[in-house]
């Protein structure tokens, strides 16, 4: 143990996290209440996100398949509470970035593999299983995508491919609606397991961009915090007067304004001006293979001698 400036000793000193690259690591004990609460408060949001992912994969076991739905339905709620808390209070981090994205992919990646696997297809085991993997990759592809292009100047209104929360929902309300007493039960037929379990992984890894709706979320303005409180309203007494339906208007209707986004930008930009569409999107540097300098890019440069110029890795 060491010692404190007054002179005490501080307990569990030897088990001080040190970073391996040499950045200081500052103890919660250091800190006042006050900037403690402020640095773990969108913690405690992603720890219940990562608590009802878990637990909706439990329950998925179990069979009771609306309260694993439900539960990754607190999970998005979640995910969205901690994102705005942390930019809220200004406790942003790469800590924060990375355990969030853990968070997602158990549940929004594992539970809703789970689902598909005993839900959706369960008089297909290989299927089930196959299914149930490849919304598993999709997911943790789309996770780290996002990690690794994160980019500050980025236009925020829009995500590169559908975000996992928006397609764990469409397995959320799918389930949520099929499952309630006048809906006549569940089809077995298999033509809506697989476009349920395959089409929202695939547009996941696509490079296809959806609308964040941030501007709701985050509203700036006598106007915007009008239409914020409206849509909330109107989404509150849908979920309370008929929740499958709503659920089901909610989750779809997010994934179709990508297409009918698409069609209607010219109209739009005629009619409301350029804002009003995606802006162009530049070319980033590749997600899977190292940064380059621009001169290692071009195989045709050439020593001032004539023969070609090899690549120098210091070692």
């Amino acid at each position: 143990m060491s010692n404190d400036p007054d002179g005490r000793r501080r307990r569990f000193d030897r088990w001080r996290l040190i970073s391996p690259s040499g950045a200081e690591v500052v103890s919660l004990r250091q800190l006042s209440k006050r900037e403690r609460l402020r640095v773990t408060a969108p913690t405690l949001f992603t720890i219940v996100n990562l608590m009802s992912g878990l637990s909706s994969v439990l329950l998925a076991f179990r069979g009771e398949f609306t309260w694993a739905a439900v539960l990754i339905a607190v999970s998005i709620i979640m995910d969205i509470a901690d994102g705005g808390v942390a930019r809220l209070v200004g406790a942003t981090s790469p800590f924060g970035l990375q355990m969030d994205s853990l968070a997602d992919l158990i549940a929004f990646g594992f539970a809703p593999a789970i689902l598909v696997h005993t839900w959706a297809l369960p008089d297909y085991p290989v299927l089930s299983w196959l299914a149930a993997f490849f919304w598993l990759g999709c997911a943790a592809f789309r996770l780290a995508r996002f990690n690794v292009t994160v980019d500050p100047t980025a236009d925020k209104r829009y995500f590169v491919g559908l975000p996992s929360p928006a397609a764990a929902a469409v397995i959320m309300a799918t389930i949520f609606a099929l499952n309630q007493p006048k809906a006549g039960g569940y089809d077995a037929s298999l033509i809506v397991p697989v476009i349920v379990s395959c089409v929202p992984a695939v547009l996941m890894v696509t490079s296809i961009r959806f609308r964040s709706f941030r501007n709701l979320l985050a509203p700036h303005g006598r106007n915007a915090w009008i239409t914020t409180v409206l849509a909330a309203v109107a989404i509150v007494v849908g979920l309370v007067v008929e929740p499958g339906l709503t659920g089901l208007v909610l989750a779809y209707g997010y994934i179709l304004q990508a297409p009918l986004g698409v069609v209607t930008a010219p109209l739009r930009e005629r009619l409301l001006g350029p804002d009003s569409v995606a802006p162009r999107r530049e070319r980033l540097p590749s997600v899977f293979l190292p940064d380059t300098d621009d001169d290692d890019d071009d195989d045709a440069h050439q020593d001032d001698d004539g023969g070609p110029r090899r690549k120098v890795t210091p070692r």
